[in-house]
Parts: C-alpha cells; structure tokens; sequence
C-alpha cells in the first residue's frame, strides 16, 4: 500500500472550503487536474455515510475519462470528509484561513504515485484559485 499525503493552507474559511468539497456544483469548478474538465451533471454526492461520491472526469485534449464511484465512510461536517480510501481533514487557523490535508491510500506503483501526487496539486492548485473567487454560496 502506498499513502500519499497533500497539506494546504487555503485563505479562505473553513466552511466555503467544506462546500468545496461537497457541493457537486462547487466540486465540478476545480477537480482533476489542470486540463481536465468534470461536468457538474456527472457528479453525485450524496453526503452521509454510506452514500454514494461519484464522477466523471474528461480529458480536454483527448476525451478520455476517469471515473470516480465511492462512498462516504465518516463525515464531521466541517471538519473531517472520508469517501473509499481517501481522507480530508480541514483545520480552521483563524483570520479566514484553513488548512486542508488530504490523505489516500491505495495499491499503486511508485511512478502511479507521484503522478497521482502531481495531479492532486494541479487539481488542489485549481481549488486554490475556486477559492479566491467570490464566494457563490454566501
């Protein structure tokens, strides 16, 4: 089993980062990595425990695709999300900062791992710049 582990410090509150992470239309904005597009009517989240995170994710260069189809395991709303293997957990740092960890563990070789790591931070990157735009949910 390999683990990767990402840790972001976000400025923005804890609560648009919780959105972020389980509103389909907010998730839809920025994940998969740079160049890839998920269309919000792909996604699923049916957010309690047992429900079902699903995805859809489409490459804009070649039309290829990677799905998602999990389910929740924990939820502490707004501070702890766990859907299959993955793990994220959003710290409230004050004056409208967050730290976000996210942690997943999966069977994969080392060159799936670091691509795997290089796309969680495009993706991450892309959530970073969601977050610096003004906030739709408030």
């Amino acid at each position: 089993m390999a683990e990767i582990v990402v840790t972001r410090v976000f400025d923005a509150p804890r609560e648009r980062l919780w959105r972020a992470w389980t509103e389909p239309e907010e998730l839809a904005r920025w994940w998969g990595k740079r160049g890839w597009t998920t269309p919000p009517e792909s996604v699923t989240m049916d957010v309690r425990i047992g429900g079902e995170f699903s995805l859809l994710s489409v490459s804009d260069e070649d039309g290829s695709e990677m799905r998602v189809d999990t389910t929740y395991r924990e939820i502490v709303a707004p501070e702890r999300l766990t859907f299959g293997e993955s793990t994220v957990t959003l710290t409230d740092l004050g004056d409208g900062r967050t730290e976000m960890v996210f942690r997943t563990t999966t069977e994969m070789t080392d060159e799936i791992r670091r691509r795997a790591a290089g796309g969680l931070a495009s993706a991450f990157d892309r959530l970073a710049e969601q977050l610096s735009t003004p906030d739709r949910g408030a």
